[in-house]
């Protein structure tokens, strides 16, 4: 809260002092403030995909668990939980709490489908209800099968990031390029004046709407799109 604050009163003041109107002002206060919830969703954004990108090593070893040690499917899918990723923990306790409660696999599993939310994550307790409620000697197939897709899943979406980085460093000048001008323009003549006068000012709203519009479509073009949920509870 102190940072948004902080950062709005900072927006407001260099608004105010370049165009000297209180609307273009209150407006870039207004796009100023999304920049720190944007960051931290941003970062809350890279842990949850570095945690979904340990899937592929986690369902190795549940399936290692499962076949060479001999371990129970509950006894693995737990003891490899509990050494995975921080962002996961919180749905694997809920889960071990559920499994100690009732020993009910398939209400054990809803909730860490449910509280992980992760298409991946659906997948991997679906295969292991079925192998623990059918039955059969292919569950080291299917869970091999399973890790590999979801690490070329993985990797997929890594080399589209990747490619992305040229984009994402131009999409910066969709801020910087109308801020030196708008500086620049104070310098020139009569642009300052200009800035204060009301055609002056409309201009700037104007200017500034289509900053903001240019700048979030820029993001939405970038976007990955993110799996579907197949298995929902």
């Amino acid at each position: 809260i102190t940072v948004v604050m902080v950062i709005g009163a900072i927006s407001f003041l260099l608004a105010f002092a370049v165009f000297g109107g209180l609307a273009p002002a209150v407006a870039l206060a207004g796009f100023g403030v999304s920049f720190p919830v944007a960051a931290y969703r941003h970062r809350r954004t890279d842990r949850r995909v570095t945690a979904q990108e340990s899937w592929p090593r986690m369902i190795e070893e549940i399936r290692v668990q499962t076949s060479a040690l001999g371990r129970s499917i509950p006894n693995a899918l737990f003891a490899v939980g509990g050494r995975g990723p921080e962002e996961l923990w919180p749905a694997f306790d809920a889960a071990h709490r559920e499994w100690l409660l009732t020993t009910d696999l398939p209400r054990t599993l809803a909730v860490l489908k449910d509280r992980l939310a992760d298409p991946t994550a659906d997948m991997a307790c679906e295969t292991l209800l079925v192998a623990y409620e059918v039955g059969g000697t292919d569950l080291d197939r299917r869970l091999e099968a399973l890790a590999d897709d979801r690490r070329q899943d993985v990797q997929g979406r890594k080399d589209a990031r990747s490619r992305q980085a040229g984009a994402r460093f131009a999409r910066v000048f969709v801020l910087l390029v109308p801020a030196g001008m708008a500086v620049a323009g104070t310098s020139i003549g009569t642009g300052r004046s200009a800035y204060r006068s009301p055609a002056g000012q409309a201009a700037v709203m104007v200017a500034i709407a289509l900053v903001v519009v240019c700048w979030t479509w820029a993001g939405r073009v970038m976007r990955l799109p993110e799996a579907e949920r197949v298995f929902r509870g």
